[in-house]
């Protein structure tokens, strides 16, 4: 995979610039950036360090920040982000809160959905139950991959537990199966910024790395309920 050069050398600056503060404690701020579960490079060749640290240190860290200062003083800073992310679901007047909580609630949760020695399919009760819910593993990545392509603009893909059955679905823009009751296993990003300098406008490319080589199936196995 190659990555533009144009972004490579910007993308190095902007580390640069992040690098020192990135992990400064927020002051007097209830949310805190999560650490990576890996560094930056680990994923590598399928995910460039470059790519993570911009999905990292601009994006999560940005609806992060976004987040901090919206709840600032008010009484959603005494909640927790699930709290947040369900109260301000549909409402339209919390739209920029809900969609910062729940894109920093989605971009950790997808950090533990990947794994470098991930990919390939699960083994144990948990393919038990994909084998019963999507006929095979076959069926799950088929099903999975038309998610993840299909959904139109920016999303995300979920694996989800609905009860004793998993499902599929794709959720648009900061959307989440969380504010619905269900329980989510993994998710893919598929937004452009989450695979863009890697793999231009090949998204289908990008879902099968995904599946292939960094699906995390033991932290999906820790969420079965």
């Amino acid at each position: 995979m190659k990555n533009h050069t144009m972004f490579k050398s910007v993308s190095l600056a902007l580390v640069i610039v992040f690098t020192a503060t990135a992990f400064n404690a927020q002051a007097a701020r209830p949310f805190e950036l999560p650490p990576l579960p890996y560094d930056y490079d680990a994923l590598e060749p399928h995910i460039s360090s470059e790519v993570m640290k911009f999905h990292y240190f601009w994006h999560h860290k940005g609806y992060l920040h976004n987040l901090n200062n919206l709840v600032a003083d008010t009484e959603w800073e005494e909640m927790s982000l699930e709290d947040i992310i369900i109260e301000s679901a549909d409402n339209p007047d919390k739209q920029g809160l809900f969609n910062n909580a729940a894109q920093v609630w989605n971009h950790t949760f997808f950090w533990q959905s990947m794994h470098p020695e991930g990919g390939g399919a699960p083994e144990g009760d948990l393919l038990e139950m994909i084998e019963d819910s999507f006929g095979s593993y076959a069926g799950f990545r088929e099903e999975f991959t038309a998610a993840a392509v299909g959904e139109f603009a920016s999303g995300w893909a979920w694996l989800i537990q609905d009860g004793d059955e998993l499902l599929i679905t794709s959720t648009t823009d900061a959307e989440t199966p969380i504010t619905e009751g269900k329980t989510p296993l993994l998710t893919l990003d598929v937004w452009e910024h989450a695979y863009y300098l890697d793999y231009q406008n090949r998204r289908g490319d990008f879902v099968q790395v995904f599946l292939d080589y960094l699906i995390n199936w033991d932290f999906a196995e820790t969420r079965l309920q």
